[in-house]
């Protein structure tokens, strides 16, 4: 198997494999191997997967007849995976949201590609693709693509950033030299993930409080003690300098005590919680709120519970509500 394949791309190989040989009976070995993307030993190695593969029973008659001993692949009795994979309605309307929404994000560099992907996919969904039309995937657009362009450039090329960065929770400016590690978009918003020498630990600094970003002719490697932070647990971690905030949930929202990481949570009998966190940035809280509709209520501080009632009422408004 390649370096640090998992058995399950293996897996997706495989199913991909079979259609494809079984129609292309005879193609040469370096030939297939070149077109899977992998080595003719690798090809080789699938075969003999494949050979003692089938339906239940594992009788001869059961068994996937796979021969190469020529330079070319022969496949039969698969006929139960003859026919390629095909996308469900719920798959293509995901790829086709998701490729739209790529095809939106300023600075990219891979227009044309994504393009000509979601022609081919729009095309071969037919009526189906309509019900991606109801689905929109709004991502941060006060993102200057000069920015995301200098991220992604010292990303492809390891090269050091120094950045510019309003901390919103203090209304201050700060100025930091950064080793990128990775682009995340998350709830709506750009991030870059790099070593902060600043900090001298990992940190995710958000592109729309970037006011300047400079590639430096220095190698940006991160040292070998960074590591990517869990986005499901990590990305609001607690600083000293943090707001603290109280929120009531309704049982159907307890999930959020063990998604979020929090200060306090008290259960109550009613199956109630009293949830405390804290945050340097209020507004992924305030969304929070907001998709939890009734089953969250904010206790403190007043002017986040006075945000989260306005905002509703102007949603329900928009509405005619």
């Amino acid at each position: 198997m390649p370096t640090n394949e998992s058995a399950t791309d293996r897996l997706a190989r495989l199913l991909t494999m079979v259609p494809w040989l079984i129609n292309r009976q005879g193609i040469d070995i370096a030939e297939a191997a070149a077109e899977l993307g992998v080595t003719p030993a690798q090809v080789e190695a699938d075969l003999n997967l494949l050979f003692v593969c089938g339906t239940p029973g594992h009788m001869p008659d059961d068994l996937i007849e796979a021969e190469w001993d020529v330079g070319r692949v022969y496949l039969r009795n698969a006929d139960t995976i003859a026919r390629p994979l095909r996308l469900g309605l719920d798959e293509a309307t995901a790829l086709i949201v998701g490729l739209r929404a790529l095809a939106a994000v300023p600075g990219l560099d891979e227009h044309d590609a994504v393009d000509r992907a979601l022609a081919k996919l729009v095309e071969a969904a037919g009526d189906s693709s309509t019900a991606s039309d109801r689905v929109k995937v709004a991502l941060a657009t006060t993102v200057p693509s000069d920015t995301l362009s200098a991220a992604r450039t010292a990303l492809a090329g390891h090269r050091r950033v120094h950045l510019t960065y309003v901390v919103a929770s203090r209304d201050e400016t700060t100025e930091r030299d950064v080793d990128p590690m990775r682009l995340i978009s998350l709830d709506g918003h750009w991030y870059l993930e790099g070593w902060c020498h600043r900090a001298a630990d990992v940190r995710l600094f958000r592109l729309d409080r970037v006011v300047g970003i400079d590639v430096l002719d220095v190698d940006g490697t991160p040292p070998a003690e960074a590591h990517p932070r869990d986005l499901g647990t990590d990305l609001f971690t607690p600083g000293p300098d943090d707001l603290r905030a109280t929120l009531r949930l309704q049982p159907e929202a307890a999930w959020v005590a063990d998604y979020y990481p929090a200060e306090t949570v008290d259960r109550h009998a009613d199956g109630t919680l009293t949830l405390t966190v804290r945050t340097g940035d209020l507004t992924w809280l305030r969304q929070l709120v907001w998709r939890l509709g009734g089953a969250a209520e904010v206790l403190e501080p007043a002017h986040l519970r006075s945000e989260v009632a306005q905002g509703a009422a102007e949603a329900l408004a928009a509405y005619g509500l």
